[in-house]
């Protein structure tokens, strides 16, 4: 009798495993659905010119940006689901059908004029996206951008530009582009086996003297500092922490609703999940300071100044509520008579948020004690980190 009430009980666990290995399996199907484009379908020619030229390119030389999205993935093997080239046609019926896509929110093509000098910038920015096909719900999202500056002695024409478009899309040198960054979110990207709860970068707001220092090409629409603000804290919380954003919906969602096209034309409405926890953040001001000097040429600090709030809007709770500043050295030489400041700029805002993240994650050092104003931040950060495993 004990005999068989052992190999009963070793048979229900077996059972069990066995389901949950059937279950698990099923929530790892993921059905890869190329390119898109978030935002109207009617306006993708003006937002993303180049882009669009740029799959043309392709296409005539019979290839796309399915192809070489597909192929940057095949290199770097997601870890934890299995990724189906099956048609989304297919899909229709499923109880539940996952379905990723690289879709690019915005295409900035600045050139900018310092006396003889023309400066190309060109900036994409975009998401690892993961949706169900049949509530057309986000489930996951990573964060993805590459920028890209090149220098001419003359006006870069069409062509140029394009060129560099292309490698922003397939990489430059020994940095990825964004195909491989793709790659890279999905290699290491979680699905949620259950009832997930969703983060996001709700709020960027900055000064008129943060403002200031942007250049025109961030000032060149309504609500594009603040998006460009938003992505960025966003992305660095991402990529350093592990964990998945709601998309920032300024600009790019209306009602909530996320509108995306894949390359084959299809279009998607998407609804976007309300955050269980918000991000919100204060870029109060930079400053540009002296602080050596010698024959060869002179060392400047690069400070930037913000307020950041991590909370639960339900209940009013503040995990991480504090202001922050950070410096990044720049050294110039005596023999440069023009400065780009941005630059600078950019790697002092975007360092303190890379440097926050990764404390949040516990890889970072003393900077917290310094940048931070908060009394208790050892405590704060110690309660983001908890929330941002909830998030995973």
């Amino acid at each position: 009798m004990r005999t068989f009430s052992v190999f009963k009980r070793l048979g229900l666990v077996v059972g069990i495993a066995l389901f949950t290995q059937c279950s698990l399996a099923q929530t790892r199907d993921v059905t890869f659905a190329g390119v898109a484009f978030s935002g109207s379908a009617a306006s993708l020619s003006q937002r993303f010119p180049y882009s669009q030229q740029y799959e043309k390119q392709l296409k005539a030389s019979r290839s796309s940006s399915y192809k070489r999205a597909l192929a940057a993935v095949s290199a770097n093997t997601p870890q934890n689901f299995n990724l189906s080239t099956s048609p989304i046609s297919d899909l229709k019926g499923n109880d539940q059908a996952l379905v990723s896509s690289l879709v690019v929110s915005s295409e900035t093509v600045s050139v900018e004029h310092f006396g003889d000098i023309r400066k190309l910038f060109i900036l994409l920015r975009g998401q690892a996206l993961f949706f169900d096909f049949k509530s057309m719900n986000v489930v996951r999202s990573y964060p993805i951008s590459f920028g890209y500056v090149d220098n001419f002695q003359h006006e870069p024409s069409s062509q140029e530009i394009l060129e560099r478009v292309r490698l922003v899309y397939e990489g430059s040198g020994d940095k990825p582009g964004l195909f491989a960054r793709y790659a890279s979110a999905l290699a290491t990207a979680t699905l949620p086996t259950q009832v997930s709860r969703y983060l996001q970068v709700t709020q960027a707001t900055l000064t008129p003297e943060m403002a200031a220092a942007l250049p025109d090409y961030l000032k060149s629409a309504p609500g594009v500092q603040e998006t460009w603000a938003a992505d960025l804290v966003g992305e660095a919380i991402s990529t350093r922490i592990g964990v998945p954003l709601v998309p920032f919906s300024k600009g790019h969602a209306v009602g909530n609703v996320m509108s995306m096209q894949v390359m084959d034309g299809d279009v998607f409405n998407l609804s976007l999940p309300k955050p269980d926890y918000e991000i919100e953040v204060d870029f109060k001001n930079v400053k540009k300071i002296k602080f050596s000097q010698s024959a060869g040429g002179a060392s400047y600090v690069y400070g930037t100044y913000a307020d950041i709030r991590i909370k639960e809007p339900l209940s009013g709770t503040f995990y991480l509520n504090t202001s922050l500043k950070n410096g990044e050295t720049k050294v110039v030489p005596a023999s440069q008579t023009y400065v780009d400041d941005f630059p600078a700029y950019y790697d002092s805002v975007n360092g303190m948020f890379v440097k926050l993240s990764e404390t949040i994650a516990g890889k970072g050092g003393n900077w917290i004690k310094t940048a931070a104003s908060a009394t208790d931040i050892d405590n704060q950060i110690a309660s983001t980190s908890k929330l941002m495993n909830l998030c995973k």
